[in-house]
C-alpha cells in the first residue's frame, strides 16, 4: 500500500487557493440569489376536460393535452393537470405561464410514431437544425414548468428510437432497420460547410433521435419532482435559456447518448436534489459545437449543482464536449456518486475542433464510493479522429476540487493536455482522500502548468 501526501510547490499557488476559497462565501450566494423563480398561477386545466382518455389513441391525447396547454396560456396561465393513469401521446408543446403537472400515479407515455412529431428548430449535439420535435418542447416562452410526482416515459427501447443509433447492436439495430448515421454525418458536414440552419431539415424521412425535453430560448423554467424514463436521446436539454431550476427529479435512462441534463448556452441554472442513472453523462454542460458554436459564441455560465446523486454514467458532472462557446462559473457541492458503471466524477472534455475557454470550476464536499476511471478527468484530446476543421485551441483554467473523496478508482486525477502548448493551468486539488486507486495515483500527459495537490492522500 502506498501513501502519497503532496504539498504545494509554489507560493503563488497558495495565494491563489486562498483567494479562490473566498468565492464560496461571496460569489456563490450572489449567484444563487440571482436565479429568478418561475411565476405561475394555480388555475387548473385537467386534460380530461379537453378530451384526454387513458383508452384514447396517442394522436387523440396529443390533441387534448396541447389544447389544454393552449387554453391555460390564453387564460393567462395555470396548471395543466395530468391525473393518475397512463396517457399515451405524441409531441407536447409548452407555452408561456403554463405548468404541466403530472400527478402521482400519472404517466405520460410517448408513442414511437414520427407522424406525431412535427419538425421544429432545435440543436442536435450542439449543431443547429430542424428535426422532429422533442417529446416536450418550447421555443421563445417564459415561465414554464413541468412538475408533479408522476412519470414521463419516453417509450424508447431496442424496438423504439434507440435502434436508430446503429453503432451498437445491443440497442437493437440490425440490417434493414432505419439508421440515423447518414443524417448525423450530413448535419456535421452542413455545419462545417456553413449551410444555413433553415436548410438543415431532418423530417420523418431522415430524422435523428429527439430529446425528451428541449426548451429553446426560454426564460424562467422549472422542472421539479418528476421521474423521467427511457429517453430516445438526451433527457433534459434547456438551450439558450435563462434562469433554469431542475429540482428533485429522478432520471433513469440506459439508452445510447442518454445524458441526464444538458444545459446548453444557458445562464443561471440550479440543479439540486436530483438522482441520475444514465447511459452517458449525468450532467453535461454544452455551448455549441465547432463552427456553429463559435459562430453563435454564447457561453454557458453561472450554474450550481448540489445535493445530487449520480449512479451509472460516463461522468457525474461534465463540461463538454460541445463547448465551443465556452463556459464559466460552476459550483458543485454536497453530491454523492457511486457505481462501477460511473466512469468519472468531474470531467472536462474538449478538443482543437472546439476552441473556447472553460474556467472557474469549483467543486467541494463530494463523496464517491467508486468510479471506474478517474475522480478528475481533463481531456483536451477528446475524439481525436473527429472529422472537422482543427486549429481552434481550447483553454481550461481555474479548476478547484476540495474535499472530494473516493474509495475506488483507476486514477485520482487524469489530465491530458496538448503536446505543443500549455492550455491547462491553475488546477488545484486540496484536502482529498483517494483510496483503492489501482495505479500509482495520478496521470498527467501533454503540457500543463500550476497543477497543484495540497494535502491529497492517494493509496492503493
Amino acid at each position: 500500500m502506498r501513501n502519497l501526501r503532496m504539498a504545494l510547490a509554489l507560493v503563488a499557488c497558495l495565494v491563489g487557493m486562498c483567494a479562490w476559497a473566498d468565492v464560496w462565501d461571496t460569489e456563490y450566494p450572489k449567484l444563487e440569489a440571482s436565479i429568478q423563480k418561475v411565476q405561475l398561477n394555480n388555475a387548473e386545466f385537467p386534460i380530461t376536460k379537453y378530451g384526454a382518455k387513458t383508452t384514447a389513441s396517442a394522436k387523440a391525447n396529443q390533441k387534448a393535452i396541447n389544447n389544454a396547454i393552449k387554453a391555460a396560456n390564453k387564460a393567462g396561465g395555470g396548471k395543466v393537470i395530468v391525473p393518475a393513469g397512463t396517457w399515451q401521446t405524441g409531441a407536447i408543446t409548452l407555452l408561456s405561464n403554463v405548468n404541466l403537472h403530472i400527478e402521482e400515479g400519472g404517466t405520460i407515455l410517448f408513442a414511437f410514431d414520427t407522424n406525431l412529431y412535427p419538425v421544429v428548430e432545435t440543436r442536435w449535439e450542439g449543431l443547429g437544425c430542424y428535426n422532429i420535435s422533442p417529446l416536450i418542447y418550447a421555443n421563445g416562452q417564459h415561465d414554464i414548468a413541468i412538475t408533479g410526482k408522476g412519470t414521463i416515459d419516453g417509450g424508447a427501447s431496442t424496438d423504439a428510437w434507440w435502434f436508430w443509433q446503429e453503432t451498437k447492436p445491443k440497442f437493437g439495430w440490425v440490417e434493414g432497420r432505419y439508421s440515423m448515421r447518414p443524417s448525423r454525418a450530413l448535419l456535421q458536414e452542413q455545419s462545417e460547410n456553413g449551410t444555413p440552419i433553415e436548410k438543415r431539415i431532418y423530417n420523418k424521412k431522415n430524422p435523428m433521435r429527439p430529446q425528451t425535453v428541449n426548451f429553446m430560448k426560454c426564460d424562467r423554467v422549472l422542472i421539479e419532482d418528476v421521474t423521467l424514463l427511457r429517453s430516445p436521446f438526451w433527457v433534459l436539454h434547456p438551450t439558450l435559456c435563462n434562469d433554469v431550476t431542475v429540482r428533485g427529479i429522478k432520471v433513469i435512462n440506459d439508452g445510447p447518448n442518454g445524458d441526464g441534463c444538458d444545459p446548453e448556452s444557458c445562464n443561471r441554472v440550479l440543479i439540486e436534489n436530483c438522482i441520475f442513472q444514465t447511459g452517458d453523462d449525468c450532467i453535461a454542460i454544452k455551448s455549441g459545437r465547432n463552427k456553429d458554436g463559435r459562430m453563435w459564441n454564447v457561453p454557458s455560465q453561472n450554474m450550481i449543482v448540489r445535493n445530487c446523486q449520480m449512479k451509472d454514467g460516463h461522468g457525474g458532472v461534465v463540461v463538454g464536449s460541445e463547448i465551443s462557446g465556452g463556459y464559466k462559473n460552476l459550483f458543485v457541492e454536497n453530491c454523492q456518486m457511486d457505481s462501477p458503471n460511473l466512469e468519472r466524477v468531474v470531467r472536462i472534455k474538449t478538443n482543437t475542433c472546439r476552441g473556447g475557454v472553460i474556467e472557474n470550476i469549483f467543486v467541494r464536499n463530494v463523496e464517491v464510493g467508486e468510479c471506474s476511471e478517474a475522480v478528475l478527468k481533463i481531456n483536451l484530446d477528446y475524439e481525436p479522429k473527429e472529422k472537422a476543421e482543427r486549429g481552434f485551441i481550447p483553454t481550461v483554467r481555474n479548476v478547484q476540487l476540495e474535499n472530494v473523496n473516493c474509495k475506488k478508482s483507476k486514477y485520482g486525477a487524469y489530465i491530458v493536455g496538448l503536446k505543443d502548448q500549455v492550455q491547462i493551468h491553475d488546477v488545484y486539488v486540496k484536502n482529498c482522500v483517494w483510496t483503492g486507486v489501482e495505479t500509482n495515483g495520478n496521470r498527467i500527459e501533454g503540457l500543463s502548468k500550476k497543477v497543484v495537490f495540497e494535502d491529497v492522500i492517494v493509496k492503493k
